[in-house]
């Protein structure tokens, strides 16, 4: 349809056609055409955040959620640099999500207008895309694009410069349709060259992870994983992929793990990683898993061309969705002597997974263990940056895709945030963060948003008194030397 309308009122009129129903944002003067054209428009809701950084954590939260782009918007200067935190978040944990960013009038561009940034220059390494609207015209056009390359391939975040007097201009705009995510098949013969390494391997282990994965994707793979024996371990902050009540779920990969588990990973012959980089978090620095993994099959599967091979030696490279793949391989025929792998070491996972009371002034085992008799197995546990998260890496089960909000970037300040998106969009479920004292502090005040928005929300704080991950590495690198 081409109607005459402002740049503001464009560009929420492509939101409503690509199923935006919550923006978050700190409002700005640099963008109030887009305000206005909010105001007329009851399919978007406007959460209205306390920093920008709680505002792109927030995005990328829901847009983790959903599967769909999570949509921010945030002022010129110090909002953008505000809000950079959480681009960087959404590129590491591979998560949808848009940014749009108000900005100075084209007439005012390289004079260092007030709150200027080449906005462009600083996103691009932090985005997957990152551009300018001069002409409200191409409104749709960018729109459209920006939602198919957060979704598209390895998803991740757009940023888009609006410039102030762009928005309030006039112009005549053809709008784009819906933008659906592309089916990824997996290729047939690739996946017959699966079949055939499995059939001849003696101990393989699936590493699992990355973005995509749904409720399908999560059943599919675990039936493939069960009928075959093979254990599957999750990367960091991955351990939602699959319900962990999978017969050969074996756990989580990144800071400390099960050594049992790590072993099985050391002694595999062939490693199926789906959806996982194997990243430095994941491979503990890249030794447990080496780039050339001599003696060791690799078989990687991931929805993007760039990262297959970019950084490991690929034996078998299949590029594919997570829910298609594991379509595929669920369809494989179950083999005639399954591994016994997987059920060892499940109960591996069970043992190493069920907290014991240890001595010490506050055991948060035992902390987890409470929880898990009390809450829903749905719960959605959302945590930052901090050694407390590790107590329920360890013991907490999640039961499927959408019930770990966590960053694989490690950002303090996630959960608080995150857990207000959770309960925005799932206000019929639990939903629970958890920040340590010094990783609460750096966005509690979103919780005046929660408070705002009426979110059913349990806020846990673990204080220590202290920044405890970096206190472990300074005890560790200059003993008995405390500094900061």
């Amino acid at each position: 349809m081409t109607k005459t309308r402002t740049g503001g009122r464009i560009l929420v009129d492509q939101l409503v056609i690509q199923g935006c129903d919550r923006i978050f944002t700190v409002p700005g003067e640099s963008f109030l055409a887009v305000l206005d054209a909010l105001h007329d428009t009851p399919e978007i809701q406007t959460a209205i955040c306390r920093q920008e950084g709680g505002v792109t954590y927030m995005a990328c939260a829901d847009g983790t959620l959903t599967g769909r782009p999570g949509v921010a918007f945030v002022t010129r200067g110090p909002g953008a640099t505000n809000a950079s935190i959480g681009v960087h978040v959404a590129m590491q944990d591979s998560q949808p999500m848009i940014l749009f960013i108000g900005d100075v009038d084209r007439g005012m561009r390289d004079r260092e207008g007030f709150q200027e940034v080449d906005f462009t220059a600083m996103f691009t390494p932090l985005a997957k895309w990152a551009a300018r609207i001069d002409d409200p015209a191409r409104i749709p056009e960018y729109v459209a694009r920006a939602y198919a390359v957060a979704m598209s391939g390895r998803p991740g975040p757009v940023v888009i410069a609006l410039p102030e007097d762009m928005l309030c201009e006039v112009a005549q705009a053809i709008d784009r349709p819906r933008i659906e995510r592309p089916r990824q098949a997996a290729d047939p013969e690739a996946m017959n060259a699966l079949a055939a390494q499995l059939a001849t391997a003696k101990a393989p282990v699936a590493i699992i992870g990355g973005a995509g994965w749904d409720d399908e994707a999560a059943r599919d793979f675990a039936a493939f994983a069960t009928a075959h024996g093979i254990p599957v371990a999750a990367g960091f902050r991955r351990q939602d992929a699959v319900a962990n009540d999978c017969p050969v779920w074996a756990g989580n990969l990144g800071y400390g793990p099960n050594p049992q588990l790590t072993a099985r990973i050391k002694a595999a012959d062939l490693i199926l990683a789906v959806g996982a980089r194997l990243g430095e978090a994941t491979t503990d620095s890249y030794t447990l898993v080496t780039p050339d993994h001599p003696g060791q099959i690799l078989v990687h599967v991931h929805p993007d061309p760039d990262e297959l091979g970019h950084v490991y030696r690929t034996d078998l490279s299949i590029c594919a969705g997570m829910a298609e793949f594991a379509a595929a391989a669920s369809a494989l025929p179950a083999p005639k002597m399954p591994f016994f792998a997987g059920a060892e070491a499940h109960a591996e996972w069970l043992a190493w997974g069920t907290a014991a009371p240890f001595d010490t002034k506050l055991d948060l085992g035992m902390c987890v263990a409470a929880m898990r008799e009390q809450l829903p197995a749905d719960t959605i546990i959302c945590n930052g940056a901090g050694n407390f998260s590790g107590w329920w890496h360890r013991y907490w089960p999640y039961s499927g895709p959408g019930t770990q909000l966590a960053p694989t970037a490690g950002a303090m300040g996630y959960g608080p945030p995150a857990a207000v998106a959770a309960a925005l969009r799932h206000p019929e479920r639990t939903v629970v963060a958890l920040a340590g004292d010094g990783d609460f502090m750096m966005n509690g005040q979103e919780l005046a948003t929660a408070v705002q928005y009426g979110c059913n929300m349990l806020v846990l704080v673990i204080d220590n008194g202290a920044y405890g991950t970096i206190r472990m590495h300074q005890e560790r690198e200059y003993p008995t030397r405390v500094s900061g």
